[in-house]
């Protein structure tokens, strides 16, 4: 698979580059958070919503709506599922990672989505970027063999369990979590757990 740059012209309809921020000091918070060997997701972090960048975000990128501070850390490979959600979402990279994309206007009728559609960003350590609305995401993959972490900002209380469980027709048999839709593959544990299976095709691996 050709792994392009989020600096290239081809990641502008999923995205893009925040400037002129400093994330030295949530960089360095972040030092001290776990690197498991699969994949953990903490949707909020009160030491890292308590810095002076949590603000800042707040205010400049989601226009002073309540916002979560969270991180997602660990190895991983494969696509496994995409997701989406009704606002953007800000990831800043603590390592190198490469995240797998594709655009929600690419589902098909029947909520299916074939994973042929999917490309590859590297997205150097340091980078923070905007990933849009209607760009289908999931867990970032290695760029490197030691894992990966990254920070991830979006309206609070997302990805928490929904109160109310939706009858699961049209595009509510998506709604997974608050403000997430989620898609699994077959080849996957996610139908057990109760997701929707829709995607097309191979469950992609950066694995060399």
């Amino acid at each position: 698979m050709v792994i392009k740059n989020v600096t290239d012209r081809e990641f502008r309809k999923y995205g893009q580059i925040l400037k002129n921020y400093d994330f030295a000091e949530i960089l360095e918070k972040m030092k001290s958070t776990p690197l498991p060997e699969g994949v953990t997701y903490e949707p909020s972090i009160k030491e890292l919503e308590d810095l002076e960048i949590a603000k800042e975000l707040r205010d400049r990128e989601f226009g002073e709506l309540p916002i979560q501070i969270g991180y997602c850390n660990g190895n991983n490979y494969m696509l496994n599922a995409v997701e989406y959600h009704r606002s953007s979402e800000i990831n800043i990279a603590v390592t190198d990672l490469i995240l797998l994309l594709g655009s929600q206007q690419d589902i098909e009728a029947d909520y299916t989505y074939n994973t042929a559609n999917i490309e590859a960003f590297f997205v150097p350590a340091g980078t923070a970027i905007e990933v849009y609305a209607t760009t289908l995401h999931y867990a970032p993959c290695n760029a490197n063999e030691g894992g990966f972490k990254c920070v991830v900002v979006l309206p609070k209380d997302t990805n928490k369990p929904l109160d109310n469980k939706a009858e699961k027709v049209n595009e509510d048999a998506l709604l997974f979590a608050k403000n997430k839709w989620l898609i699994g593959h077959k080849n996957t544990d996610l139908g057990a757990q109760g997701a929707f299976i829709g995607l097309v095709g191979e469950n992609i691996s950066l694995k060399k």
